[in-house]
């Protein structure tokens, strides 16, 4: 897939962390009008998630789409 729409990996990679960004973001700016959003999870944060033996990395944050 990083092949196919980028061709850089680190431009994939920041691709994907500013994606998670914009979800924390938008849930700070939707959280405004309905504080209830905070209820379930009061953190922001992107985590870096590795796995070595299948050669995965993931980037789950705590954002809303």
């Amino acid at each position: 897939m990083i092949h196919s729409l980028y061709t850089d990996k680190e431009i994939f990679l920041r691709e994907l962390i500013s994606n998670a960004s914009d979800a924390l973001d938008r849930l700070r700016f939707e959280a405004l009008t309905d504080p209830t959003l905070l209820d379930v999870n009061d953190k922001y944060e992107i985590r870096l998630e590795t796995d070595k033996e299948q050669g995965l990395c993931r980037f789950p944050d705590t954002g809303i789409v």
